[in-house]
Formats: C-alpha cells, structure tokens, sequence
C-alpha cells in the first residue's frame, strides 16, 4: 500500500473540476473536519554502537481539523491527533531490540491552494510545518530506560473535498510529514539519532463549514 501512496498523492490533485455548480468556498470560512486517519510510518535510523534497523509501528485513530479561508482559493489548515507507536531495532548486533511504546503528538499546519472553490469537487495542494512532540514513553523489554526527542519537521499535502450541501462536505486527505527524532536509551548506551519517521498521514471523513 504505501508503495502506491505517492501515485495516490498526485491522483488527488487531478480530479475532475468540470462538475456542475455547487457550493462556494469563500473568504473568511471555517471548516472543521473529523476524520479516521491512518498514521504508517516509513523509520530510517540504526543505533551508533549495535547497528541494526529501526522499526516502528503504525495507528489508526481519530482527528480533527480546521480550515480557515483567507480566499476561495488560500486556506490554512491545523490538525490534531494523538498516536502511539512501538519502537524496534532490527538486527542489531545484540538482536532484535524492543524499546518499548511511545505516544506521538504531531500537530501540522498546512497552507493549501484550491483548484476549484466554486464546484461540488474541489481538490487541493498543500505544504507546511509540524512539531513532533512526544509522550508516555514507556520501556520494552529490551532496555531499562528510553527518551525520544521533539522536532520540528516539513509535510506535503494533497486532498479532495466534495460538498455535500451549503455546510456539510466529504473530505479524502494525504499528507507525507518528514521527521526526525533523537532515540536515547539505557542512559545513552544504546542510540538512534536521526531517526527518520517519514509518516503518511491518510485520512477519510466529514467536514462542516460555519
């Protein structure tokens, strides 16, 4: 799936903007979003004293957004969601290491361009910053103790809005976030810095302008 993930990113931002008239965006709108998201993580890194592969994995969970349109076409997006992650080093010259879980806060902020604000499909492009922060950290059976750093990092966006009437709305959304973090486990004996996180954030759900 992931493989087919940038093919997906571009096909967004083709659809079809011929549909007949719809429901305008304008100027000084909110939209607030709930959506199901699914976090899949693409880890790079290795330990500088083990070697080995890092490896974590994905989640599913909900998250909620807003859009506010500055124009019909420019628009700035937030978004919020919590998830959890655990944390592996393959293949290291000790073995395969379980460091344990990790809770991700990874809020995005986007600004988008939308192709076509006046038309029941309107797909969009978008590009901005995150900050990764993480939490509750908690140690596997691999190591006694594990700290994860918070960075900032950069995310491309890619969606699809379809108005279901003047207020409600369908939404289909890719993001790809690059990020690091900094792994320090066993009070420093076992590393992973610059550990690439690289998420797809994809996400599915309903949308209400006020």
């Amino acid at each position: 799936m992931k493989k087919a993930l940038p093919a997906l990113f571009l096909g967004v931002t083709i659809a079809a903007t011929s549909v007949g008239a719809a429901w305008a965006k304008d100027a000084g709108d909110l939209r607030v979003r709930l959506r199901g998201i699914g976090f899949m993580t693409e880890t790079d890194g290795t330990t500088d004293a083990l070697g080995g592969a890092a490896r974590t994995s994905d989640d599913y969970v909900p998250e909620l957004d807003f859009s506010y349109f500055f124009t019909k076409h420019i628009a700035a997006e937030l978004i919020l969601a919590t998830t959890k992650h655990r944390v592996y080093v393959d293949n290291s010259s000790s073995g395969n290491l379980d460091l344990g879980s990790v809770r991700v806060l990874p809020p995005v902020l986007t600004l988008q361009y939308h192709f076509n604000p006046d038309g029941k499909w309107s797909p969009y492009v978008g590009a901005g910053i995150n900050y990764t922060v993480t939490y509750g950290a908690s140690t596997g059976p691999s190591v006694n103790d594990v700290k994860y750093s918070n960075e900032f990092g950069y995310a491309l966006q890619a969606g699809l809005d379809y108005e279901i009437d003047d207020v409600w709305s369908l939404n289909f959304d890719v993001k790809k976030v690059f990020v690091d973090t900094d792994i320090v486990a066993n009070g420093g004996s076992v590393n992973a810095k610059g550990t690439a996180l690289d998420p797809w954030v994809i996400g599915l759900g309903f949308g209400y302008t006020f």
